[in-house]
């Protein structure tokens, strides 16, 4: 159990955010992010990695706890402003490691980007995209023609990755998943579960005739060349949860949800 001395909060735009930032303050003397030991977030998922973005650019590695005043909140608590600093100390840690794409533009630039639910590959127009897919420095799939595809953490593996048929991830399985999004050729590939010391190249073929954008979580890269993808392993953000719906367990029983 940790004591958390120095609290900051962080809330979304909407007003349900604000009114229970509200509620809260007139519970805990918040500081600055700068000076906090963790912060609670408000809002709902986008808004959590939002925030875990902002601490991940800025080399502040405090945990995070947050209270769903959104839509689904998958990486939320359940909203309850009474005994938050019991809570706090109950809490149960999930350590989780974003992705690094490396993408490079048809025109030569290159971008570095984390994501800590996953890089996604998306055609830009009605062509479908032609990708060929390395593993390691070798190409597997020389030739896949799909509307895109993904590349999921375990902790993002419930989210688009799970919409486009790809396979829930345990938390602790150190393993990543490569989707493809409406296959057409090879029909029957369905994707890959691969451990996560891998390093994943995805290469646009015809990239002028079908364009091809690449997705870091919520940042867009278009009009793309390729795109390298591997696990950051010298960074861990930390995620607080109540014992009663820790993540791994909401991860695990999602397989069950029809």
């Amino acid at each position: 159990m940790t004591d958390y001395s120095r609290l900051a909060v962080l809330s979304s735009a909407t007003p349900a955010a604000r009114e229970a930032e509200q509620i809260l303050s007139e519970q805990i003397d918040f500081v600055p992010l700068d000076d906090a030991e963790a912060v609670i977030v408000l809002g709902g998922d986008g808004h959590l990695l939002q925030v875990l973005h902002q601490l991940y650019e800025n080399r502040r590695d405090i945990p995070v706890y947050g209270m769903n005043r959104g839509t689904i909140g998958f990486l939320m608590n359940v909203w309850e402003p009474s005994d938050l600093l019991t809570r706090l100390t109950r809490a149960k840690s999930f350590s989780v490691r974003p992705l690094v794409a490396t993408i490079t533009t048809v025109s030569g630039q290159s971008f570095t980007l984390p994501a800590i639910n996953e890089v996604s590959l998306l055609r830009e127009t009605r062509q479908a995209a032609k990708l060929e897919i390395s593993v390691n420095g070798r190409a597997v799939i020389p030739e896949l023609i799909c509307d895109g595809i993904l590349v999921s953490t375990p902790a993002g593996s419930t989210a688009y990755n799970l919409s486009a048929n790809g396979p829930i991830l345990p938390l602790d399985s150190s393993l990543l998943a490569l989707t493809p999004i409406s296959p057409f050729r090879p029909r029957r590939w369905k994707g890959a579960i691969l451990p996560d010391r891998y390093v994943i190249k995805l290469k646009i073929l015809e990239a002028g005739k079908r364009p091809v954008s690449a997705v870091a979580d919520q940042r867009e890269i278009r009009d793309i060349s390729h795109v390298e993808v591997a696990l950051d392993r010298n960074r861990a953000l930390t995620l607080l949860f109540d014992p009663e719906h820790a993540l791994d367990d909401r991860i695990a029983m999602e397989q069950f949800i029809v």
